[in-house]
């Protein structure tokens, strides 16, 4: 199962993105590109991550990499739920 539309709707809600996250794919670019995604907003998203898919993402795994894409927040999520099932 795709953990994608999840991710996107999150992202929409997290950031006050009034459903831009639906014209989004998994090669959208978010760090550096995305106006809303300041280091504030990082912290708000790993939150409502957390508390959407009810897991803890490591902190010492967390860098910009995975905030680079939708791709591959959603790649990163979907990695941090297979280990914890």
């Amino acid at each position: 199962m795709s953990v994608l539309p999840d991710v996107l709707h999150v992202l929409d809600e997290a950031l006050g993105l009034a459903g831009r996250s639906a014209d989004f794919d998994a090669t959208t670019p978010l760090l550096g590109a995305l106006p809303e995604l300041d280091s504030m907003a990082v912290v708000s998203l790993i939150a409502a991550l957390e508390q959407h898919f009810g897991v803890m993402l490591p902190d010492d795994e967390l860098d910009g990499s995975v905030f680079a894409s939708v791709g591959s927040l959603a790649a990163f999520v979907d990695d941090v739920l297979q280990r914890d099932a």
